[in-house]
């Protein structure tokens, strides 16, 4: 097999796994297992590429077979372009969509499945699966839309699933806002292809230096309207924080974790491939700078678990921004490494956060209390990926944030150094919000919580490996099955091998780094001798 013929896989298997599934709807075990199999072997997949990029520089297929340019209007076809940083993106997203979704299962084993419409939760994730590899595998501008499309369809049923009052009117929010962006991103799509007349990725490298800059910064600015509703990006962010916290934990953790970095590697596309030159990035670095002061703020004031991690997600969001803006290969190097960073730690803690919901009947921190002593090993799950959100040293978190703020050093400029000083505040104040969770939820007594007669009595016993019980028959809700807490585990696995081997990682960042800002190697490998 060609490594070409990889390509298309991340895409192909969801996609064909979730037919399988809706085939399978009436028997939840054979859907579990297909769904299982499909995203390992996306795992795997995508391993096989991050080697294969690595190894050979960027690898583009044409689907079809046409392969061929036409005057005037570029490569026929849709292209499939799979480099270090899409490589990179696709097995750190497979990993933890396939966690996500061990989770998942062993979360509605233990409840029972009649709680939820697991007949269409499982079909429904494969294709946002599917979208979520689309997004990070397009060639051009418009089947980037059609994988944001597809992702944003699966995460409307994902986010309004059970149909509750409160997630029924957060998905009209989500869905709203998700329309105007996309409608944006149309336009966008529209007013490029009147410029230049090519939507694909690598001819508009090409002829964007021909159009005049007055036209080029607007049509980059409509795509960074589009990107950062996506993003999360201040002042487009209002919106995820009164979304994401209404949905199931398996849901909002991978809504955490990827859906907003499909808008940050666009956001990269379009700065390093489409736009170079630095025409915005001081619009970039303000945003970047808000983006991270007032998301963390906004943590500061909440006191359920679930909304203020998802004001440190809009923050955090900031990080990388500033590292885009830079326009150097070392901050673009540390907005890589921390993305997959991101990606890994936030997942995680939304999964700890519904472990924390199934032991104490609730994640609000005035329910909260004697989570420590009730179970230790609770208390560690949650305080490993906690910590590296807040970057304490050696975590991944940590040298991320060194990376960004070395190279905001580098460029040197006043704007830069503001965005230094804010990062550093931005970390010491993430510190001080997952501090505040541990001394609450976990320190503290119940009895010193102010709604801690509220929420249900701790059990003593909180690992469970019986058979599959029904949530009617249960007697002890509190228990945490190791259905969910090993896909945890395995997340912070992966948080700590970001540590252990940062070296060779950030070294892949670097390599990465420096081809997405090397703008020759990827319109070569898509345009091969038709390139000018």
């Amino acid at each position: 097999m060609t490594a070409q013929a990889l390509i298309p896989l991340p895409v192909l298997i969801p996609a064909l796994a979730a037919a399988l599934t809706l085939i399978a709807g009436r028997r939840p075990r054979l859907q579990r297992v297909i769904t299982q199999l499909a995203l390992a072997a996306v795992v795997a997949v995508c391993a096989a590429l991050v080697y294969l990029a690595d190894r050979d520089g960027t690898l583009a297929l044409h689907v079809g077979g046409w392969g061929q340019t036409v005057p005037g209007m570029g490569p026929l076809g849709i292209t499939l372009v799979v480099d270090r940083l899409s490589a990179l993106m696709l097995v750190v997203s497979s990993i933890v969509l396939l966690a996500v979704v061990a989770y998942a299962i062993g979360q509605g084993i233990r409840d029972g499945d009649e709680r939820q419409p697991v007949s269409i939760f499982l079909p429904t994730y494969l294709v946002l699966s599917a979208g979520v590899c689309t997004a990070f595998l397009a060639g051009d501008l418009f089947n980037l839309f059609v994988g944001f499309e597809v992702l944003l369809a699966a995460s409307f049923v994902l986010l309004t699933i059970g149909a509750s009052e409160e997630r029924v009117r957060a998905g009209i929010s989500y869905v709203m806002v998700s329309m105007v962006s996309s409608l944006i991103f149309l336009i966008g799509i529209a007013l490029v292809y009147a410029a230049t007349g090519t939507l694909n990725l690598a001819e508009l490298a090409v002829r964007l230096d021909d159009v005049p800059a007055g036209t080029r910064n607007a049509l980059f600015a409509v795509l960074l309207v589009a990107f950062g509703i996506k993003a999360a990006v201040f002042p487009l962010s209002t919106w995820l924080p009164d979304s994401y916290p209404t949905a199931p934990a398996p849901v909002t953790a991978v809504f955490a974790g990827l859906l907003t970095k499909v808008g940050v590697y666009a956001i990269i596309r379009a700065h390093a491939l489409l736009f170079p030159g630095g025409s915005l990035d001081s619009v970039l670095l303000v945003a970047g700078l808000l983006t991270m002061v007032i998301g963390i703020l906004g943590a500061i004031a909440q006191s359920d678990i679930k909304r203020l991690l998802s004001f440190t997600l809009v923050s955090h969001i900031g990080y990388m921004v500033f590292g885009v803006a830079l326009g150097n290969q070392l901050g673009m190097s540390g907005a890589i490494y921390y993305v997959a960073h991101h990606i890994v730690v936030q997942t995680t803690l939304f999964l700890v956060v519904g472990l924390i919901e199934r032991q104490a009947g609730a994640s609000t921190l005035n329910r909260l209390g004697g989570l420590a002593a009730a179970s230790p090993l609770l208390a560690f799950v949650f305080v490993v990926p906690a910590l590296n959100l807040g970057g304490i040293p050696p975590f991944s978190g940590f040298i991320g944030k060194v990376a960004l703020l070395e190279a905001g050093a580098e460029n040197g400029s006043a704007l830069a150094w503001t965005l230094v000083a804010g990062g550093v505040v931005t970390s010491l104040l993430t510190l001080y919000v997952v501090a505040r969770v541990w001394t609450k939820a976990f320190w503290r007594s119940r009895a010193d919580a102010p709604e801690g007669h509220l929420a249900a009595a701790a059990p003593s016993v909180l690992l469970d490996d019986t058979q599959d019980v029904e949530f009617a028959d249960r007697d002890n809700v509190g228990r945490m099955p190791s259905g969910m807490l090993v896909p945890t585990g395995a997340l912070i696995a992966v948080g700590l091998a970001l540590t252990i081997a940062a070296g060779p990682i950030f070294g892949y960042g670097e390599r990465s780094a420096a081809e997405v800002l090397d703008r020759g190697q990827y319109i070569s490998a898509v345009l091969g001798g038709t390139a000018r």
